[in-house]
């Protein structure tokens, strides 16, 4: 039985610039779930901020969640919208 779809925003704060080869790997692995991706550099804090907006099955964006998550230097937060 195939997993209905769901809309979620994952959050990203890079810390740790050595991460972003990785980081972008990771996200084109699941580029056909992406609906859409914007990233914001913050030189004075040197940090990046990048949210990810999906529409996937749950166990897709828990298994991208998780992979971000592993990750040194990053930190993620996903959140999902109420309606399916």
């Amino acid at each position: 039985m195939e997993q209905e779809s769901r809309i979620a925003l994952i959050g990203i704060i890079v810390e740790d610039r050595n991460q972003t080869a990785e980081l972008n790997a990771i996200l084109h692995e699941y580029a056909e779930f992406i609906v859409g991706r914007m990233g914001i550099p913050y030189r004075e804090k040197k940090i990046s901020v990048i949210s990810v907006v999906l529409d996937a099955p749950q166990d897709t964006i828990s298994a991208l969640s998780g992979k971000l998550g592993k990750m040194q230097g990053i930190g993620v937060k996903t959140i999902y919208a109420k309606s399916k």
